[in-house]
Order: C-alpha cells, then structure tokens, then sequence
C-alpha cells in the first residue's frame, strides 16, 4: 500500500495538506480577523442561515458560520439554531475553535472552490468525519473566503443535522454570499488603513 498524507490507511479522509497557512495566518493577523467573535460576522451567519432555510424550505434554520482556517478553525461568525424544546442555555453546541479534521471548511479551503454535499453520508471520503457523530451533521455547503491578495482567508458554510438537496441553487447562494462577505471585508481593510 502507498502511503499518501492525506488518507488514513482505512480510507478515511484526514485533514488535507495546507502550504498556505503561515500566509494565511499572517494575513488574518494584518486583517485583526479570527481571534475574537465578531457581532458583524454573526449578524452575517445569522442571515445565511435564514436564507439556507428558506431556500431549502424548512422551518428551522441550519447552522451557518463564517469560518478563519490556520492551524485550527475559528469561528468569528457562528449562528447554532436552538434545538427543539431546549432553553436557550443549550441552543450552542458549537464553540468558536473546533479542530481541523472536524467538519470539512479545510477542504473547502486547500480546494479553492465551493463544496456542495446533498448528504455527507454519501461521499465515504467525508462520512466518516467526527461532525457526523458527535453534532448528527448530514449536510454542508461552502464557499472560500478569497481576499483583493489571493489568500484564502476561510469559508463561510451551512450545515444541519437534516440531508439537504442545496443543488445548485445552494451552490449559488453561498457563493454569492461568500463575495458578499469579502466586500464586507474588503471596506474594513479600506477603513484601518
């Protein structure tokens, strides 16, 4: 068997290789971005998960978050819907930094490029990845956060618990909201300058 780094023996898909992070961490440093919650970048998760629900036309929100990727995930931006007859000291399930191999942001930013998937159970590359057990995620949808240098900043994503059919409808929301959020950005760089 050939070793490849970013496969476990068994198939399961570990956290891919990332030659940019000390860029990127140096990027986010320069930008004052991925070190504290930001009520900017919730108001934004609250407001994709809001548009993700309706599209998918269900009654609960998903999950939504703006996502900085280094050598861990932090969330600036996180919306955790409550769940179904919980108070609301249990509505988080989430904290701010999760690991590497939880979830599949990572990927989405070694890819370039958005990931749509309908049901996560249906890719063995990513079926197995702790957020399937530990928080029952059955769907993800996200789109890189590419700032004015090039850099890839993080994502921005949506999940539930629930498989999704996101499409391309779902593919153009978050890719359209993910530009939305690099303007956002972009006019805070403009004002620190």
């Amino acid at each position: 068997m050939i070793h490849d780094p970013l496969y476990e023996p068994a198939g399961h898909l570990l956290t891919p290789v990332d030659p940019e992070v000390p860029q990127r961490a140096a990027r986010l440093r320069e930008l004052r971005l991925g070190q504290a919650p930001d009520a900017e970048f919730d108001a934004f998760a609250r407001d994709l998960a809001e548009a993700a629900r309706h599209l998918a036309g269900t009654d609960q929100p998903p999950f939504a978050m703006v996502n900085f990727v280094t050598d861990h995930q932090y969330l600036g931006g996180l919306y955790a819907p409550q769940a179904p007859g919980a108070d609301a000291a249990g509505a988080v399930e989430l904290g701010r930094e999760v690991p590497l191999d939880h979830g599949y942001c990572p990927h989405v930013v070694v890819r370039r490029r958005a990931l749509v998937l309908d049901d996560v159970c249906d890719y063995p590359r990513f079926a197995g990845n702790p957020v399937v057990d530990k928080l029952g995620i059955r769907t993800y949808v996200g789109a890189p956060l590419i700032d004015r240098t090039g850099t890839v900043l993080g994502t921005i994503c949506v999940i539930d618990r629930e498989p999704r059919p996101w499409g391309h409808p779902g593919l153009g929301l978050i890719k359209e909201r993910a530009a939305d959020l690099m303007q956002l950005i972009r006019r805070r760089e403009e004002r620190q300058a």
